[in-house]
Formats: C-alpha cells, structure tokens, sequence
C-alpha cells in the first residue's frame, strides 16, 4: 500500500506463507511456463471464475500503477473488493473529510477562537463549547481512523504490517489519542493540557504517500543543512563577540547607545545579530554606533554580506541540491511501482488458458488478447482521455495479440500530454456569416479585444486619479457610466460573434472565452440594474443610498469586475502564461509540501498555546499611558517607540489556536519579528526565544527556502517544455505536471531482470517460471 516501504524485498517466504498450497509442481514445470497461485484461493474454483479473478487483479494492477501504489496486497476476490471500496472517491474523500474535521477541532476547543477579534484589549469572552461535544465529534473520528487502519492492516498482513512503520505509528497514535480522549471525559474536560492536541496531524501525515516521501526526504537534507546552521551559528558567535568588545560600555554615558540597546549583555547581543541577520532591524541596529563614527558601518555591512547574503544563499542552495536529489530517489521508487503494477497485470492476463493461441511450448511468447484486454481497461478508474488513447493504441494490432513489451508501451500515454482538441467550427451556408466566421475566429480579434480591454482600464484609472480626493457625494458618475457602457456593449457583442463564429461548444472549448463571457454577462446584468435603479443617462441622480447598494457602490463593483475581466490578457503572452499555470500547478501537485508546512504550523501553535497562553496582558487603562515607560504589576510593560506595545500588536498572541497561526505566521515573514521575540522574554523569559528561532529556522530557512527551490524546479520543467511551442500550443496542453513528471527525464527505467524480482517477492501472488 501506499505507505509501505517501496517494495524493498524484505519480505521473505521460504517457510511457504500467503499461499504456500502452490505444490512442488512449480519446479517440474517448463522455464517459459507460468502459473499463479493466490492466499485464501481454492484450486478446485472452477475456470471461469479464474477467468473473471485475473480480470479483478489487472484491474486493480493498473490503478495501482495510475496512482503510484504498492501492489504489495491481498488479491483474492474479495480483498480486491474491499481494496477497490478502499481507494475509491467517496471513501477517500470521506477519509480527508475526517482528518479536516478532527484538525479544525483545534479552533473550537478550549481556548475557543470564536470570538470576532483576538485583540486582547476588546476580545470578548468566547463560547467555549459544553464538554462532550467536540469530545463527541473527535469520537467519532477516531472509530473512522481506527476501521482505516484495521482495513489498511488486513490488506497488506500481518508480515507487512509488521514491516511498516507508518501504520505502526498510526496504530500508536490512535491507542494514545483514545487514551487521552478518556482521560478528558473523565476530568470534566477541565484538563490543563491536551496530548492529544500536539499528535494530530500524524493522521495528515500518514494518509498521504507524497507527504511521506517529502518528509523522509526532508529527513536526509537535514544533516547537509545542519552543517550550513552550524557555520551560521560561528558567524553569529564570532560577531557577536566582536560587536560587545567593539560597543563595550563606556565611561561617557551620550556614547552607550549602541550598547544600551543592542550589546548590553551576550543573549541581547546574539539577538540582536540574529535579527539583522534576517534584515528585520536593519538599519536601526547600526544608527546609533553609525551616529558617532561612520566606520562602525563596515562591522554591519561586512556581518550581513557574508551572512544573509551569502549563508543565507548558500543554504538555500544546499536545500534545493540536496533536497532535490533525495527526490528523484523517491520519485525512482514510485516510477518502478508503476512498471511492476504494469508488469503485474500483464502476468496475471497471459496465464495458462487466458490469452493464448497455443500450447505452452518452449518457445511460446506469452501474449494478452486485445479483447480482453480492452474487457480489463473498460473497468479500470483513469481519467477518460487517457483512456480512449490507450484503448486507441490498443486496437492497433493485427494480429488482436499484445506482447510484454508492447503493453508496456501502451501505458507510456500517461506520461503524455493531454492535447485538448477543440470542437469542429460550425458550417455556414449564408456568405455573411462564413465572413462574420472568418473574422472573428482570428487571433487579431483578440488582440483587438484585449486593447479595448486596455482603454476600458485606463479611462478608468485615469477617473480616479481625478476623483481621488472627492467622497462619494461629490463624484459624477453620468460620465463614468456612459463610458462603461459603451464598452460593455462591445465586450457583449465580442462575445455573441464569437459564438457564432465557433459555435456554443467550440466557444467554452476555450477557458479564456469562459473567463471572459462570464464577467461580460455579470456586466451586463449590472449595468441593466443600475440603469433600472437610478434612471441613467438622467445625470440628476440622487446620490443618497436609498436602495440596496448605492450608485458608487454599484460603479465600484462594476470597475473592479472591468480591471478583473482585463486577465484576459495572460493567456496571450507566452511568459505569463507559463507563469500562471506554474501557479496553478503549484496549488494543484505540491500540496504535499503545503501540507508538511501545515503540519508543522499546526504542532507549533498547539505548543505556543501550552507555553504562553496568557502570558501578555493589556493594562486595564489604555488611555492613561503616556509615549514612556511604565511599569506594571509584572514590570514587563513599556510604551518605548518600536516596542510590542507601542505598536499596539495586542491581536498578536497565542491566547488561542487562530491567532497562534497568525502570529507564526507573522513571525515567518520575519518583518519586525524581533518586536514579538522582545515581548515574550520580557513578559515570560528569555529562554523563551529558543521557540521562536526554533520556529524562524524551521519555517523561513528551511521551508521557504525549499518552497523557492520547488517553484524554480516547477517553472523550469513548464519552461523547458513549452520553449519550442506557440501561445496557442501553450493554451492547447493541459500539462500534468506532477512530481513524478517534473523529473521523469532524470529517471532511470527498471530492467526487465528488477521486474520480476520485485513481483517474485510479492507476500500474496506467487508466479512461477
């Protein structure tokens, strides 16, 4: 199964388990010869429900191939019915319904995030729920988790089973979260701490192979990237010894600014260096030394060339070396998955009475019947282009026969593009409308379309440049309106001679045309409302709001769906469009690594709520403090300029599990970070900053910087491969860029001899030669 090591051959049956009744025949039979034989399968079944068996396994073989599954599974009949119920849509869909449900806990439990405001100045007191509901509610959850992982655990056994760490832990996540669950109902849900809380996102975790593979990846880059924090941390010590030698306090009070600030004693010093290593403080940690001699300037700019510069680079490009390296070992995995799914069900077509013409004879090919294979395809789940090309490749053959290579080959159009063909234009008998066809199935239509488009936008611009200091009492819409109309007009009439020109199908054919007859309808139904509304072209308008949405409000949603309808132009300059669809394809086939960061989002909210909730507090009367410092009763308060407090970041806090996310967040862009490291040591202790470079280290050096190497990986395969074709070709291509097929180039292909060791050790078919 998916979580399953990549059919190591750690799985040994010398002693005859999963199937061992396959007698000593195996060894009197002819090299070329070829029999299965199946764990919980009766020899005496008659030959037909053989027949309809091996159907059931090749089926199940190639959606395992499809999805880059393991076949390392139970494949008597009903196990691959369970196994086909298991993967299909609506159980898996229900599956990530449930981890989403039992994750979004977080945000009902206590300390409950409903409250319309974090500000801990006016947050008011949220509605916690009664104990049992979410209790309840993760009950329930938990039974689903626990039918998946007994489902999971009876289709691959007890010998694999014992060899997978993910469902092991699985298995121990769950006996501890049930723990857990009774320990909360049996204290009234009054516990201080919930474990429970922080294991979570294993069920994440485990439910995606990808994510399992990122984060083993992530596992060996971490060595590479330790040694490259290692060599920050020198050059953050070797500086910050430097800096308090440099700054050291001085008989002449006016002189201590810099050390009064930022070199007072070692952890401030190392903080202060921390956070400039990240540009969040700079210039301000330099101006007061800067102040007194210009050539203090050289231990800054000397300390952030070589640090964020040039480290800081350097590990971004360890990270993407070695990280992508570890990749393609894994993505060389889920390739040999697929050519053993393949390879597996070709085995299990082409056994003795299915598929052959002849005898077994020494010198027989072992062959498929294209109709059953077609029978085997026509059952498969795959997307239907995919499909109709194989099937198409299929029926090719003369002699209605496949052999192993050629089946091989014919799975090779799942790593094509897909090439979307437009319907046929439709046929006119009348000399106009063939005219209004030709023209307006030309590309300088749309060209002519998106400068129409432009002036819209400008004039547009160009009235709020005019009206940008007026209210909306003192504007003149008349005008405005007109204008919008007068090109809402043409967008309508682009968009009916479009149609005629390449018929309704052949019009939303094109996303583009979908894109854009949509905005110009909603324009259009617009403009008819606020024509009925307020009686324009009458420029004498009544301009109070006395209708559902005022005039401006109307015009305004009218110019922003105008500004909107003009990225129309992307698809049409081949750059952008590469870049959008990298965009799209990063949304789509890298949520694994979204989902890791969410992870770890996760986890750290849920212990930043355990260290520090409640532990900054509002003075009761804000409007008593002055721009000074003043203490509290925790002596931790102080309105100094840049200070959390003086710039009233209260919302910041991880009083409860959104806001935590938000401050993280926050604290990952790394700008004024320094500002919520400060409150925290001064409010708690400065142990507390281990936290947060703990979290800087984990979030913006490594995470971002493996997102960045991602992106560049994503945008240089779209590239590469779209370098050679037009914009038109470019829009014609659905690109299936997946992982797998960002670095297909770089893989190397399983031999035939990897083929059928890796089948011989499966633990539930056995094959005999």
């Amino acid at each position: 199964m998916e979580g399953e090591p990549l059919l190591t051959g750690g799985i040994h049956r010398d002693s005859g388990d999963y199937g061992s009744h396959e007698s000593v025949q195996q060894h009197e039979e002819s090299p070329r010869s070829r029999r299965l034989s199946y764990s919980a399968t009766d020899d005496s079944r008659p030959i037909e429900e053989d027949g309809d068996l091996y159907v059931q396994q090749a089926v199940v073989f190639i959606e395992d191939a499809i999805q880059y599954r393991s076949i390392n599974h139970r494949v008597d009949s009903g196990s691959l019915r369970l196994y086909r119920w298991y993967y299909s849509s609506i159980c898996q869909w229900g599956l990530g319904f449930t981890i989403a449900v039992v994750l979004a806990l977080a945000f009902i439990e206590r300390p409950s995030s409903l409250t319309y405001t974090s500000d801990i100045r006016f947050k008011p007191e949220p509605w916690q729920p009664p104990c049992g509901l979410t209790e309840g509610i993760e009950m329930v959850c938990l039974c689903i988790f626990i039918l998946d992982v007994t489902v999971k655990s009876y289709l691959i056994g007890w010998e694999g089973f014992r060899m997978n760490k993910w469902l092991i832990g699985y298995l121990i996540v769950i006996v501890a979260s049930v723990i857990d669950w009774m320990l909360s109902v049996s204290m009234m849900c009054d516990e201080s701490l919930r474990v429970r809380r922080l294991i979570r996102p294993f069920f994440l975790l485990q439910n995606s192979s990808l994510m399992k593979k990122t984060l083993k990846c992530i596992k060996r880059t971490l060595p590479e990237i330790a040694s490259v924090i290692l060599l920050l941390a020198l050059h953050i010590c070797l500086f910050t010894m430097i800096g308090m030698l440099l700054f050291s306090k001085s008989d002449d009070s006016t002189k201590n600014g810099e050390w009064e600030t930022y070199f007072k004693n070692l952890p401030k010093a190392l903080s202060s260096l921390l956070v400039l290593l990240t540009t969040a403080n700079n210039p301000d940690v330099m101006i007061p030394a800067y102040s007194l001699n210009r050539g203090y300037s050289i231990f800054f700019i000397i300390f952030s060339v070589f640090g964020t510069y040039l480290l800081m680079n350097l590990m971004t490009a360890i990270i993407y070396n070695q990280f992508r390296g570890y990749l393609l070992m894994s993505v060389q995995t889920s390739i040999i998955r697929r050519r053993v799914g393949i390879r597996a069900a070709f085995e299990v077509l082409c056994c003795p009475g299915r598929g052959h013409t002849s005898s077994q004879s020494e010198g027989h090919v072992e062959r498929v019947a294209v109709n059953m294979f077609l029978q085997v395809m026509g059952r498969v789940q795959m997307k239907s282009y995919y499909r109709q090309a194989i099937i198409k490749a299929a029926q090719q053959f003369p002699d209605g026969f496949i052999n192993g290579e050629a089946f091989k080959r014919l799975f090779n159009e799942l790593d094509k593009d897909f090439l979307k063909e437009h319907p046929p234009k439709p046929v006119y008998s009348s000399s106009v409308l063939q005219k209004i066809q030709y023209i307006f199935s030309h590309h300088y239509i749309t060209v002519l379309g998106n400068v129409v488009g432009l002036a819209n936008v400008l004039c547009i611009c160009t009235v709020l440049v005019l009206d940008s200091e007026k209210s909306s009492f003192e504007r003149d819409y008349y005008y405005m309106e007109i204008i919008n109309f007068v090109f809402v007009l043409y967008y309508l009439t682009e968009m009916i001679l479009k149609i005629v020109a390449f018929g309704w199908k052949g019009y939303v054919s094109y996303i583009n045309n979908i894109f854009d007859g949509f905005l110009t309808v909603l324009l259009l139904a617009l403009q008819i409302a606020t024509f009925i509304k307020f009686k324009i072209p009458n420029n004498k308008v009544d301009l109070v709001p006395q209708h559902l949405m005022s005039l401006w409000e109307m015009v305004r949603l009218v110019n922003m769906l105008i500004v909107f309808r003009f990225l129309r132009i992307i698809p049409e300059i081949k750059l952008m469009a590469v870049v959008a669809s990298t965009l799209v394809d990063l949304v789509k086939n890298l949520r694994a690594f979204a989902g890791i960061l969410l992870v770890v989002y996760y986890v750290y909210a849920v212990l930043g709520i355990w260290l520090f909730q409640g532990a900054i507090t509002a003075p009761k009367n804000m409007s008593m403090i002055s721009n000074s410092s003043m203490e509290n009763a925790t002596g931790a308060f102080t309105m100094v300029c840049g200070s959390f407090e003086q710039l009233e970041y209260w919302p910041n806090n991880f009083d409860d599990f959104a806001s935590s996310m938000v401050l993280l967040y926050n604290i990952m862009v790394v700008n004024n970070w320094h500002v919520f490291t400060d409150a925290y040591t001064r409010y708690t202790t400065e142990w507390s900053l281990v936290y947060f470079v703990a979290w800087w280290l984990t979030s913006s050096v490594m995470w971002v910087n493996l997102f960045v190497a991602l992106i560049l990986e994503n945008f240089t395969y779209k590239w590469d491969r779209s370098n050679a074709l037009s914009v038109a070709e470019v829009e014609m291509i659905a690109y299936q860029s997946t992982v797998q097929l960002m670095f297909r180039d770089h893989v190397q292909e399983p031999t035939e001899e990897e083929l059928l060791a890796k089948l011989q050790q499966h633990p539930h078919l056995h094959l005999g030669w």
